[in-house]
């Protein structure tokens, strides 16, 4: 059974086709990226997996749960981290996690409470009133309340958006920990390195349509090519070596040259080309190909 299965999901408001078509499936204990621009459809579809909104066509089960015929069995199983910082300012921390163990009848909930609080570096905050934290403080609550019920499957949107490193290392500790336990971890990220990290399978978005599905490690495969990036001070580029030029950048003085590498063997045929016309390399890096080059080719490649 999936964790999280979606057929045919489509979604208009007005003139604007939100959602066209959708059909994937998570599995249980996957760690799923979804992933594109703004206005991909990505927040429509995941408000649809949790009931906010209804799709005009198609159906959204969690955990074999339909969203709308068995919404209860559905909310249950699943802990939405929104994007957006929603709290109720006249609560505590603890008190605000109290009153949302209550929303899913759980009494006696303050153990898990506790270590939610304590994974989460909570516990110096636990008693203050919600309005009187950061912005940070506050959306380590929002993942704090998505998970006070112990979901099995966890959607994660954007849940690092403006925070600093402190709590990304946190956050991601007690997530890839929760995910190990056999969790069901779905992420919406602008922070593609984050997805290439600890996204086991990725489904990319544009327009509202699924432009790419596959494995993080067959999708950076899409993109053979790494760069060799490198400054030069008083020479040109010889002209032989023009064929692997991906981009140059002028600066007063000097020029940075962008050359695509399909093989490591091509670095030593650029590197014995510049020695054989005595050129000087004054900065050099060597960068792989990453997700944000597949991103980007997609987005550009895959049209309207």
């Amino acid at each position: 059974m999936s964790a999280i299965d979606i057929r045919h999901i489509s979604k208009c408001y007005r003139s604007l086709q939100a959602l066209k078509d959708v059909t994937f499936s998570i599995e249980e204990g996957e760690f799923f990226g979804l992933l594109g621009p703004n206005g991909a459809g990505k927040t429509t579809l995941i408000s649809i997996m949790a009931g906010l909104v209804k799709a005009d066509t198609g159906n959204v089960t969690i955990l074999g749960h339909d969203v709308v015929m068995d919404y209860q069995a559905a909310r249950k199983s699943l802990g939405v981290v929104p994007q957006e910082l929603v709290f109720d300012p006249f609560f505590t921390v603890r008190e605000t996690l109290r009153l949302q163990s209550g929303y899913f009848g759980l009494k006696n909930n303050d153990d898990w409470i506790d270590e939610v609080i304590s994974n989460l570096d909570l516990s110096d905050k636990a008693d203050t009133n919600m309005r009187a934290l950061s912005g940070g403080m506050k959306r380590r609550v929002l993942v704090a309340q998505a998970l006070v019920h112990k979901p099995p499957v966890i959607v994660l949107d954007e849940p690092t958006a403006g925070v600093d490193v402190e709590l990304r290392q946190t956050l991601w500790q007690f997530i890839g920990r929760l995910n190990r336990e056999g969790h069901t971890i779905v992420l919406t990220t602008h922070y593609l390195e984050e997805a290439q990290t600890w996204c086991d399978r990725i489904a990319m978005m544009k327009s509202g349509k699924v432009v790419a599905l596959d494995t993080t490690e067959a999708l950076l495969h899409r993109i053979s090519e790494s760069k060799l990036i490198f400054k030069l001070d008083d020479h040109e580029l010889p002209d032989s070596l023009k064929t692997f030029v991906s981009q140059c950048d002028i600066s007063p003085g000097s020029k940075t040259w962008t050359l695509r590498i399909n093989h490591y063997s091509d670095i030593e045929e650029i590197l014995s080309e510049l020695r054989k016309h005595d050129i000087v390399i004054s900065d050099l890096q060597f960068r792989q190909a990453d997700l944000e080059d597949v991103f980007l080719q997609l987005m550009d490649t895959s049209g309207n």
